[in-house]
């Protein structure tokens, strides 16, 4: 599990209930790193408060600091706050797999026949 998410509001008082929600689901995205990146990622995720009549919005916006120098950044609108994690989750989750890919390319499979045989 990811160790450190720091979670902020702006004009928004993170509850506890958030906090947990969002170190949980947050917290799942390391088994989508490549296995040496794990343990430094820092992830930040901002709350804001977009409208404060009945018609409330929330921003989530959340950046990934990989080792390396690599930032994966998301951001979504949503009424509802959990709803808003989901959907950031769902888009940051595409975005490590782009970049474990780019990182760790597939090996290429090779016959047994061809591992026996010597190269000129």
């Amino acid at each position: 599990m990811i160790e450190k998410i720091e979670i902020s509001g702006n004009n928004y008082k993170v509850e506890d209930g958030l906090r947990k929600y969002t170190l949980k689901r947050m917290g799942k995205l390391d088994r989508y790193l490549p296995k040496g990146f794990k343990k430094d990622v820092v992830v930040n995720v901002v709350v804001a408060e977009i409208g404060k009549n009945s018609s409330d919005k929330y921003e989530i916006s959340v950046a990934m600091e990989i080792p390396g120098g690599k930032v994966i950044a998301a951001k979504d609108e949503c009424s509802n706050v959990f709803a808003g994690v989901d959907l950031v989750e769902a888009k940051l989750t595409g975005q490590i797999r782009r970049y474990k890919l780019e990182v760790q390319p597939h090996r290429q499979k090779r016959s047994l026949k061809s591992l026996f045989i010597k190269r000129k």
